[in-house]
């Protein structure tokens, strides 16, 4: 194992009606003037909204409103919520939705706690010194961004899709009430477990560093998000099934399945952000599109970590080579994104790249990263092509 460091400072209430405490929650943490941001309609059709303001208006607390955050969030309304929390004197931020306003609203909060261009600190040109305060109001169980220090954003101009961390974004407080997710449409339901399970994935398997107790609850959270992925898939209003995807999505991302190791592997979700930054598909559906053909490429560097996936999370028989074993997991965690109506390869996503924009996508790709990342096998810009030609 390695020496780690853990940080969630995120306070979380979780339950039913737990959003009526959100004006008690914003004064405890010192907002005076917020920015409510929320995506499309959703949260207006279902009342949420209504219900957010309505309440802050009781407890006299001043806000303004910005809508539009959509899936893989633009810099462009980035750079339009940064001006109108200038020019309102906004100091707290509050997202209302998944993980596209919660991105959003950190990069607002960056935009606005630091001078200069915002994208800098998404193009690694340099690091925030801070970061406005926000809270969170989730609707989506997904991209663990209540309780995380990650925010990811598209750059309209030249389809560039990219993450940016620090602990100064981490939300002051997140409500989690199951009963949110319950309109959301199976095919968003089924994203969002995928994302969950991906986040901790990528911090499972890593050629550095391990502890006991983080695998048991890596696999544990691996098996209870795929147990209750097939519960929602049959039966969307089960409120415990909700509850235990959406406080599933919280650990998974929230830096716990990846005390003790190197940090992760996280090349999925470096390959699928260029599907997200060129074809705007959701991102949890580009993700199983990818992950097969990741494993199969690496999976011999890695070869432990897979046998132990095999055995642990998808239950698969101990028998023959340790090679055979791995392969079987592979392909019964590809059978599980098909029982949940997944895509596992880039057709069933409903996208057929050209050769040139495989080349372009590894070429961002490598950009992104520097050139060459991973934990399970380092990749480079080669083999990043060579991964999303086997995903077609």
């Amino acid at each position: 194992m390695f020496d780690f460091q853990y940080f969630t400072p995120t306070k979380v209430v979780f339950g039913k009606n737990k959003e009526e405490k959100v004006a008690e929650l914003i004064k405890e943490f010192g907002g005076t003037k917020i920015l409510i941001h929320y995506g499309g309609g959703s949260v207006v059709r279902s009342g949420l909204l209504k219900r957010v303001t309505d309440t802050l208006d009781t407890a006299g607390i001043k806000y303004v409103t910005l809508g539009g955050a959509v899936p893989n969030p633009h810099l462009g309304l980035v750079y339009e919520g940064i001006e109108l929390c200038k020019k309102e004197n906004v100091d707290f931020l509050l997202a209302v939705g998944g993980g596209s306003a919660i991105d959003s609203a950190k990069a607002i909060g960056y935009g606005v706690a630091n001078e200069g261009e915002v994208w800098d600190f998404y193009d690694y040109k340099r690091k925030a010194t801070g970061c406005l305060p926000l809270g969170v109001i989730l609707t989506i169980a997904a991209t663990g961004s209540e309780m995380s220090d990650s925010s990811v954003i598209t750059k309209e101009e030249g389809l560039v899709k990219r993450g940016y961390s620090s602990d100064y974004s981490r939300p002051k407080f997140a409500i989690l009430n199951p009963e949110l997710t319950m309109t959301l449409p199976d095919y968003q339901t089924a994203c969002g477990c995928t994302d969950i399970m991906m986040h901790t994935m990528e911090r499972y398997f890593t050629n550095g560093g391990n502890m006991e107790i983080t695998d048991a609850l890596a696999e544990g959270l691996l098996r209870t998000v795929k147990k209750n992925a097939v519960i929602l898939r049959d039966d969307p209003k089960n409120y415990d099934a909700r509850a235990e995807v959406m406080w599933a999505g919280s650990l998974a991302h929230n830096g716990l399945t990846g005390c003790g190791n190197d940090g992760g592997d996280w090349m999925t979700h470096k390959l699928e952000h260029e599907l997200g930054g060129l074809y705007d598909v959701a991102h949890g559906a580009g993700l199983a599109a990818v992950w097969g053909s990741w494993a199969r490429y690496v999976y011999k560097n890695c070869l432990p970590r897979f046998k132990k996936f095999a055995l642990n999370v998808m239950e698969v028989e101990n028998t023959g080579s340790d090679e055979e074993i791995a392969l079987r997991g592979i392909e019964a965690m590809e059978d599980f994104y098909r029982s949940i109506k997944m895509p596992t390869n880039l057709r069933e996503l409903g996208v057929n790249p050209t050769e040139e924009e495989l080349v372009d996508m590894a070429h961002k790709c490598a950009v992104g990263v520097g050139g060459q990342m991973g934990s399970a096998k380092v990749l480079d810009e080669e083999a990043m092509l060579a991964i999303y030609r086997a995903s077609i």
